[in-house]
């Protein structure tokens, strides 16, 4: 008897794919969907408890959720070309989203790019924007790796540990191995360490850690989104020394361990020599907000430097000082004297 006969291991579920007549309900989608959703609601939440407008977040993900998805398909696809353009690939499923591999970088990347344009059209800063976003996108992430999990992906080496995972045979309606939309037949084919389930735990951890740093400390102007990254980045690059899954390697390293140990770098620069503290509040509102214009208005602005509180009347009283220093209004008084003395002189 094996210890795999002993030991209460956890189970896989028996299928990632239900099929309701011609329409596929896959879990990996609908995780994403969820973790999408989260991150939308409480980054919203974030963006105006920082003197943000409500409902910038959802404008931006308008933009920055279709380029992440381009991104992270395109890394995925970079970095795993062989199993669509080698020997034996379909090129056509590089487009097959549905089926899994998305590239967190490519997905990071582009969605920044999509949301900079965002931001820009809405005349708000982008750094500012992601510290107000980056522990609900990590939370987005942990959400995302439950679909890793229905489809029987991104797990680790064999383990005998009490928390290995099963990874059980799955087969289509006509008997043959569909490992992403077939059902399990109940057989195992090996236990593994759960990566995915260790890097949502993480991911879960860091989340907690950036909130807690969000609140006892002033921390804006993009650093505690860098502080996402470095904190993603380190648990990434272990639990890539985990997998042994197949992977585009350089010197026998994983790639996804080289970028996440250059990101960790970069974010980490990024955060020492980033502007310190937190934004003004009123540089965050939307130029279609209407607290915009009053903030930009205040007096003591560009616009009200010359100019006085109105009296009673409404009337504006303008007060100024000449290029010689004196007095504008003492001018206009000695002005008016001179003109009435002309006018009787003449009468």
């Amino acid at each position: 008897m094996t210890s795999t006969d002993i030991l209460a291991y956890i189970p896989s579920p028996a299928q990632g794919v239900w099929h309701v007549g011609p329409l596929a309900l896959r879990a990996y989608a609908l995780f994403i969907i969820i973790g999408i959703v989260v991150a939308v609601v409480w980054g919203d939440r974030r963006w105006v408890a920082r003197g943000g407008t409500k409902g910038t977040v959802l404008d931006v993900a308008v933009w920055a959720v279709p380029f992440g998805l381009l991104g992270g398909r395109l890394y995925h696809v970079a970095t795993d070309w062989k199993t669509y353009f080698g020997p034996g690939g379909n090129p056509i499923e590089a487009l097959y989203v549905w089926n899994g591999g998305l590239g967190i970088w490519g997905a990071v990347f582009l969605g920044g790019v999509g949301a900079w344009i965002a931001c820009r059209r809405r005349g708000i800063p982008l750094p500012a924007f992601g510290d107000a976003v980056g522990p609900p996108i990590l939370l987005a992430q942990a959400i995302g790796r439950i679909g890793n999990y229905f489809n029987q992906e991104l797990y680790g080496r064999a383990t005998t540990q009490p928390w290995g995972l099963e990874i059980y045979e799955r087969v289509d309606s006509s008997g043959r191995l569909d490992p992403l939309n077939g059902v399990s037949t109940g057989i195992v084919e090996k236990v593994v360490h759960p990566t995915f389930l260790y890097e949502l735990l993480w991911s879960v951890v860091v989340v907690a850690l950036l909130v807690f740093i969000d609140r006892r400390y002033t921390i804006g102007h993009g650093r505690l989104f860098a502080l996402y990254v470095a904190g993603y980045c380190a648990g990434r690059f272990w639990v890539e020394l985990m997998r042994d899954d197949f992977a585009t390697t350089i010197a026998g390293i994983r790639v996804n361990s080289f970028t996440s140990a250059i990101i960790f770098v970069l974010a980490v620069a990024y955060f020492v020599i980033a502007t310190k503290g937190r934004e003004d509040p009123a540089t965050l509102k939307s130029n279609d907000d209407p607290d915009h214009d009053n903030n930009a208005g205040r007096v003591g602005g560009p616009d009200n430097a010359d100019q006085s509180p109105s009296d009673e009347s409404g009337e504006v009283e303008v007060r100024g000082v000449s290029g010689d220093g004196k007095d504008v209004r003492a001018l206009d008084e000695t002005a008016d004297e001179k003109a009435e003395e002309e006018g009787s002189t003449r009468g």
